[in-house]
């Protein structure tokens, strides 16, 4: 493992749990982010405010942590923008097919020990793993 970095995973993990934990206690809501984003358009003025707020705090926090820690993350700009698209579009359908993404069902939907989140979230790392595994190991493209 090139990056391999225990105690940053651990601090964001933790971060994340905790805002999951915040916002279910606070507003009675799951923190799947596919869901918030998408009731942004959906959902009457006084649920648009807390989903954007919470968009605008997820965005915000990365920007700050960049800001303090410049070198942390390493940018990649040579991806193929239609490579990169297609990778998006297929995001949006797996969460629409799938009724969650993955902080929604591998977050709150395994600590909830609901059954469908279980599956989803097995599906989607094991997409994961393949897809690392032909990009890496039969394409040579990383």
């Amino acid at each position: 493992m090139e990056n391999f970095t225990p105690v940053s995973a651990f601090l964001g993990g933790c971060l994340i749990g905790l805002s999951a934990i915040l916002l279910l206690l606070y507003n009675g809501r799951t923190a799947g982010i596919s869901g918030i984003m998408n009731g942004i358009f959906l959902s009457p003025g006084h649920e648009q405010r807390w989903r954007l707020t919470f968009l605008i705090g997820l965005i915000l926090g990365a920007v700050i942590f960049q800001q303090i820690v410049p070198d942390f993350i390493q940018f990649r700009s040579d991806y193929p923008l239609a490579l990169v698209a297609i990778g998006g579009f297929l995001v949006g359908v797996g969460t629409r097919l799938s009724s969650g993404c993955t902080s929604g069902h591998g977050i709150c939907g395994i600590a909830n020990l609901s059954r469908r989140s279980i599956i989803a979230t097995l599906c989607f790392m094991a997409s994961g793993f393949i897809t690392v595994f032909i990009i890496k190991h039969v394409l040579y493209l990383i």
